[in-house]
């Protein structure tokens, strides 16, 4: 902002003080998870309803799920201590080349699938009990247990990711955040006022200095709290002279604001007020608009757009230096006088590129909508190929381990190495790994390759990668490229590759180096590389035989893991490639081959030490309780609470939560074996309608880190709590820890 009042800048000075108190209240909080590992917990067991507030927790059965501020009275009563922890966004952006600030055309994709918060807005892995399957069928008979979720995949294409929805303030659900961030892709959410009531709420908080830094700040909060990235702000009806007046201060605010709180964050307008207030979509930026467009990192310009605006645009002074802030507006259901759309969004693409504008690609969920559900891998896998010549795909840059078992973040089972887990479609894009290139190509004499997801089997999750096509006559092989990064490679770096051999052709892993002085940002120029093709180790090298005790399981049902070791100094990973060769003769020859999981790291970890759970705790229990029989004891026990602990989330794939029942009232029923739950990719889970042997009655919950590398814990290292529970049908619950 220009300048700031002496009186905004007091209130920002309280307003840090604030933040801090706050901070220390939280601090207090969560002491139980200072406590030690392994912890004991009474519960005295009542069928009160939940007292857990609504707005986070289904009411029915206290499952979190994620939601939206729809007014302003929530967006300025919103308190950090009062939001939802499930949907705090556990995964760090990653880092990309290049960066977002030197891409000189961007790529911004706006969500808006059917008004938002649909099957993605339940956050807690579903379990795996019988009764909870059928529990589950029937509270989510609209949501996760959907054929076909929508998933977006192809990350690889766009650098910010807009979760949208028309409520005032949308929060993106963690699970869309962390997917973007594994990617290294912005999340952003929408601030949006609109008709009448939008126009009361502009009056409101763009009434003066205070009002709007007010709002501004509790915008920035709830971006921090959350984890993601920014804001794409919408104000979609008419404004007074002095609400408008202030927006471009309020914008300001908001970017400089969100700029120091949350580091690489952006603020976004959209194309539709005008400097004197009225509500008039412009197609462009121009003197009407600008002044926002100063005012923040970007605009988004409405759809309507004709060749003659890029152009008029291209030269006008206020673009000059900053084409890569102008993202031009393309409406995939092609509503209104647009260019392309559809499965042609293409030609407005390969218009905007023609002009060096960056892109806002609005509603690409289209591909699931309009189309036939079981096509929707498909469809979405040929919208974006259509795009792709005029998409610059970016390169996670990280350190080792690099890995991906390709699941999609959605399947009709879940796997473990090579097994069904558990055996019904599910959604949750926290699964969601690192996302290959999905790529489709037409060779000479007929031949063809193609790579894409496949629910039919999988390694690890919900999916392998395909690699299918063609070798036509005349040719012996065939590459395909399934990753493009920036990975610093170790002296010794340890590589395993899962797959399902084809018949009639080989397969062979191709790695692509360049030197590592060279690993930096680019442009769009290519590198030279260097192919690398690792020989297999021996089943008795040492190396082999520490992988196979660390991970439990080996080649099962088909699938084959082969290991290599790089000695390479000074090199990083540019290329990953699936090369397939005919195996004799020079006929067509059609192939179809799955790959399981890719994983690189450094050879020295095998033998690092894994970490043990720590702190584990039980809060805001629920009990859910069925009829009286005659002799007192009830027919069902029904056990919701939080589970909290501390673990490095880094070092873990993800976490496997389990129960067993210990004891009861009849001493002839012996402890029961562990039972899996579910699973969370964080250090917090919700248990949710755990049945439960009727009280008195001793249950052991159990927390299993799994690593990234799938490596299984020592069951010593796990996190431990039992919980005993007594009935009471007049007793408030309570929870003491011992």
């Amino acid at each position: 902002m220009e300048s700031v009042s002496t009186k905004v800048k007091d209130n920002m000075t309280s307003r840090k003080r604030k933040r801090d108190e706050t901070k220390t209240e939280e601090i207090s909080s969560e002491s139980c998870l200072s406590q030690p590992n392994d912890q004991s917990v009474h519960e005295v067991i009542t069928n009160k309803p939940s007292t857990l507030p609504a707005i986070h927790y289904d009411p029915d059965t206290t499952e979190p799920i994620s939601c939206s501020l729809k007014s302003l009275d929530e967006l300025l009563s919103w308190k950090r201590k009062e939001a939802s922890l499930f949907n705090v966004a556990t995964v760090p952006l990653a880092s990309r080349y290049p960066p977002l600030h030197s891409c000189p055309r961007r790529t911004l994709v706006s969500h808006d699938m059917m008004g938002g918060y649909l099957e993605d807005r339940y956050i807690v892995w579903p379990a795996f009990s019988i009764f909870m399957v059928l529990s589950f069928l029937l509270r989510f008979i609209q949501g996760a247990e959907v054929e076909t979720p929508y998933a977006f995949y192809h990350w690889e294409y766009i650098d910010i990711f807009n979760y949208f929805s028309h409520q005032m303030v949308t929060i993106p659900p963690a699970v869309w955040t962390n997917a973007a961030h594994k990617h290294g892709v912005l999340s952003i959410g929408t601030f949006i006022t609109e008709w009448t009531d939008g126009e009361k709420t502009c009056e409101a908080f763009l009434a003066d200095e205070e009002s709007y830094c007010t709002a501004a700040d509790k915008l920035v909060q709830i971006s921090h709290y959350y984890g993601f990235d920014g804001w794409l702000i919408n104000i979609e009806n008419v404004l007074s002279e002095t609400a408008v007046k202030n927006t471009g201060p309020f914008l300001r605010y908001l970017t400089d604001q969100m700029h120091e709180r949350v580091p690489g964050s952006v603020v976004i307008w959209y194309d539709s007020v005008l400097k004197n207030g009225t509500l008039d979509w412009q197609n462009k930026l121009n003197d009407d608009n600008r002044m926002f467009f100063d005012a923040c990192d970007g605009i988004f310009t409405n759809y309507n757009w004709t060749e003659q605006s890029l152009e008029w645009m291209k030269s006008y002074s206020a673009a000059q230096g900053r084409f890569a802030d102008i993202y031009v507006g393309v409406d995939v259901f092609a509503r209104g006088k647009v260019v392309g759309g559809k499965f042609e969004t293409n030609k407005a693409l390969n218009m905007i590129r023609m002009y060096e504008f960056s892109t806002a690609i609005f509603a690409p969920g289209w591909v699931y909508e309009c189309h036939e559900k079981a096509n929707f891998r498909q469809n979405q896998d040929k919208f974006w190929s259509l795009l792709s010549d005029s998409l610059y795909i970016h390169r996670p840059s990280s350190s080792l381990p690099f890995i991906s078992s390709f699941c999609q973040g959605f399947g009709k089972s879940l796997y473990w190495r090579g097994q069904v887990e558990m055996k019904r479609s599910w959604f949750n894009l926290h699964a969601q790994e690192i996302q290959p290139l999905y790529l489709s190509e037409n060779m000479d004499n007929g031949g063809w390759l193609r790579t894409r997801g496949c629910s039919e089997d999988a390694w690890i999750g919900g999916s392998s990668l395909t690699v299918e096509g063609m070798i036509p006559s005349g040719l012996s092989e065939v590459c395909a490229r399934i990753f493009s990064l920036h990975v610093p490679l170790a002296t010794r770096t340890f590589v395993s590759f899962v797959y399902k051999p084809p018949v009639g052709v080989k397969i062979s892993l191709e790695l692509k180096t360049i030197d590592g002085p060279l690993c930096t940002f680019d442009g769009m120029e290519e590198i030279a590389r260097d192919s690398v093709f690792p020989e297999a180790l021996a089943e008795d090298n040492q190396l082999v035989e520490q992988f196979a005790q660390k991970c439990g399981r080996w080649s099962l049902d088909g699938w084959t893991t082969r290991c290599f070791l790089l000695k390479m100094i000074g090199c990083s990973l540019r290329e990953v490639c699936i090369r397939v060769s005919r195996d004799g003769g020079d006929e067509d020859i059609s192939f179809n081959c799955r790959i399981g999981e890719i994983m690189l790291l450094d050879a020295e970890s095998l033998q690092a030490p894994l970490q043990s759970v720590e702190g584990i705790c039980v809060n805001d229990v629920v009990w859910h309780t069925g009829a009286l029989k005659g002799d007192g004891h009830m027919h069902k026990v029904l056990l919701n609470a939080t589970l909290r602990w501390q673990y490095p989330t880094q070092q873990v794939r993800h976490f496997r939560i389990h129960w067993r029942h210990l004891r009861g009232p009849d001493p002839r029923i012996p402890p029961r074996p562990l039972t899996l739950i579910g699973r969370s990719h964080s250090t917090l889970y919700r248990v949710v309608e755990l049945e439960v042997p009727a009280a008195l009655g001793l249950i052991e919950l159990v927390v299993e880190p799994v690593s990234r590398e799938g490596f299984k814990v020592p069951e010593a290292q796990c996190g431990r709590c039992t919980l005993s529970y007594s009935a009471s049908s007049s007793e408030n619950p309570s929870v003491i820890m011992k």
